[in-house]
């Protein structure tokens, strides 16, 4: 198993790391990682790798089979073999965005608290498509709901429970297309506010911002028709 250094600090930006194979794709797997890997609708993280022999660009993180986490090039160029000791650097104003927007969509997902059919998050916007058989209303009413939650700065913090307690609470799962990373015994729940100001607990893989004040302001955009009860809702940074 590689050791996912951003679900303990989702802020860190560089380390050391090892590598211990190359995949058949062209894939450097690691033993740990900052690097985000694809997942729960987050891109994985992109950026730079260096070595003794040079330096790598990195296009995105996967998560393998097994469990490991594989960096893959952007180029074709040479890699380090494996044993190599190497440092690994995200692209961090990318993954910023990316944490903003996964924080605002578990946001809109209480604004709007219906089950979740799908998501995506870019590095500007976002989406979550919700089992919505009527039009939620104006999408300016929305964004002013939304914009307040963010405003209020509410703590982002996680804990963790058993995958036994997660099956004796299936309320806590708003996604009905992505299910929570399962297979360790235990799942990470993400909680926004503390105690009488909580407005939200679900679990989640992904990084996310320490307090929503970091999100900014979002606006959305035209809510899309997207089946019989089927309504996708985009949201996007402003700035």
């Amino acid at each position: 198993m590689t050791e996912l250094l951003f679900r303990a600090d989702a802020y860190q930006t560089a380390a050391d790391c090892r590598i211990l194979a190359h995949t058949p794709e062209g894939g450097l797997v690691v033993d740990r990682t900052v690097f985000y890997p694809t997942g729960g609708g987050q891109p994985g993280d992109s950026g730079v790798l260096d070595w003794s022999g040079g330096r790598l660009p990195i296009a995105t993180t996967l998560k393998l089979d097994s469990g490991q986490v594989a960096l893959v090039p952007a180029e074709p160029l040479p890699m380090p073999p494996a044993g190599e000791q190497a440092v690994q650097v995200i692209d961090w104003a990318r993954r910023h965005r990316h944490m903003r927007i996964h924080t605002a969509l578990h946001l809109l997902s209480v604004v709007i608290p219906l089950p979740v059919t799908g998501g995506a998050i870019a590095q500007d916007r976002g989406r979550l498509d919700f089992d919505m058989p009527e039009p939620p209303g104006d999408p300016t009413v929305i964004a002013g709901i939304l914009n307040a939650l963010i405003a209020r700065d509410l703590p982002v913090t996680e804990d963790w429970i058993t995958e036994a307690e997660l099956d004796a609470n299936p309320g806590l799962v708003k996604t009905m297309s992505v299910r929570p990373p399962r297979g360790q015994g235990r799942v990470r729940l993400v909680r926004i506010g503390q105690g009488a100001d909580q407005v939200d607990l679900q679990p989640c893989g992904g990084t996310h911002v320490a307090r929503t004040g970091e999100i900014g302001r979002v606006e959305i955009g035209k809510i899309e028709n997207k089946g019989r009860q089927n309504r996708r809702v985009t949201i996007s940074l402003v700035g």
